[in-house]
């Protein structure tokens, strides 16, 4: 029988003080990857997510459940020294510990940051802001669409005619919790030669201005406000949709081979001879006159028609898909990417999976994103050892402030 492998953060254990969306998916991916992941919520109906919604299922909301699996959930009110002497005896078994609370809130509870780790000084803490703990926006509250707005990212989304436009998913909430999930592993590495852990300072507008990459590189290169492309690219053509005669397809064309192989597939010979698209720096230029000489040709058979011979030469194009149909493709269900878990009031519930794939340590099989307060009587008496009556007469309780 072959032995079943370890997750990478197998025996490490990560306190999740945070909530919405930045913060748990940073915890969730280190839960992926084997980390004992203790989620502590309010008695107050819990993680905000869990009434972002519609759709529910059976009072369990889509969103919350997207970003929480993998995890025990600890009911617990900061309010009282009770809770608070809960989360320090925690602190002190951890190994990490996560928080998006506003600047000076945990020290309220007398929780601080700086006495955690003083006290654990191998305890790695991560703080996730809108604007970061060390700045002059440390006060304001962060969300991600203001983040999107601030940060640039909607100047450059949306038609060149039109107005700015934000992306469709909490974008930079996503961004800042991979970033965060990156940092306390880095944090973890650090340690096993320190021996001490750190305090990781995270804000959503530095890692959203991070992601502007190439877009912020060219305006520090240029001095110019980069303009609004729609669905084409600022630096590459023809890179973007084409209408063909049925339903549109999405063309990545990224250097004069493509283009060249291209022309051919669209019976287009001589096109890449004239001068006005020799290079992609002239394609770009040019993009206004290079579109309608494509389009022209794709509107005469349809997607299927022209996706086909496109990928038969090696062509990067793809269809336009809805999300019901990536969901219920066959390659993300080669993939693994959609996953049925077992849930105590759902009976199950579909998941999108961890996309990390590692060989020899790989991430572990999903477990339901916990109901509010699952966890409370096991992480007492597993984490902390109280005595089982003692653990269960405190989650009546606290449930009964609920």
């Amino acid at each position: 029988m072959t032995a079943t492998k370890s997750a990478a953060l197998d025996g490490t254990r990560v306190l999740d003080l945070s909530r919405i969306l930045a913060g748990p998916w940073c915890a969730m991916i280190l839960g992926d990857l084997g980390a004992d992941v203790i989620k502590v919520e309010n008695p107050d109906g819990g993680d905000d997510t869990r009434a972002f919604g519609p759709p529910f299922d059976n009072g369990e909301s889509a969103y919350y459940l997207s970003a929480n699996r993998n995890k025990r959930s600890l009911l617990v009110d900061l309010k009282t020294e009770e809770g608070q002497g809960i989360v320090r005896a925690l602190a002190m078994r951890s190994d990490v510990l996560i928080e998006n609370f506003r600047i000076g809130a945990l020290e309220k509870f007398n929780l601080g940051l700086d006495d955690l780790r003083r006290a654990n000084p191998k305890l790695i803490t991560c703080s996730i802001s809108g604007y970061g703990r060390e700045s002059p926006l440390a006060g304001r509250a962060g969300y991600d669409f203001m983040i999107q707005a601030e940060s640039g990212l909607m100047s450059i989304i949306g038609e060149p005619d039109g107005p700015p436009m934000k992306i469709g998913v909490a974008i930079s909430d996503l961004i800042t919790g991979n970033n965060a999930a990156q940092a306390v592993l880095a944090a973890l590495f650090a340690r096993e030669k320190t021996g001490r852990g750190q305090a990781i300072d995270l804000a959503l507008l530095d890692c959203q201005v991070a992601a502007l990459a190439n877009v912020a590189a060219a305006y520090l290169m240029s001095g110019k406000r980069p303009p609004r492309y729609g669905n084409a690219h600022g630096q590459v053509a023809p890179y973007e949709p084409f209408a063909t005669a049925d339903q549109p397809i999405a063309l990545a064309v990224a250097n004069n081979r493509q283009f060249k192989t291209l022309c051919r597939v669209l019976g287009l010979d001589r096109l890449p001879d004239d001068a006005r698209f020799a290079t992609n720096s002239l394609r770009v230029e040019n993009r206004a006159a290079l579109a309608p000489l494509l389009t022209a040709v794709f509107a005469t058979k349809g997607r299927d028609h022209w996706l086909e011979r496109l990928r038969g030469a090696g062509l990067p194009a793809g269809a336009i898909r809805t999300v019901d149909e990536v969901l219920e493709s066959p390659e993300i269900a080669a993939r693994g990417m959609v996953q049925e878990v077992a849930h105590p009031t759902l009976g199950t519930a579909r998941l999108v999976a961890s996309p990390l794939k590692l060989s020899g340590t790989p991430v572990r099989e999903p477990m339901h994103p916990p109901t509010l307060g699952e966890h409370t009587v096991e992480v007492l008496t597993d984490v902390l050892g109280w005595k089982k009556a003692d653990a269960q007469t405190y989650a009546e309780h606290i449930k009964a402030k609920d």
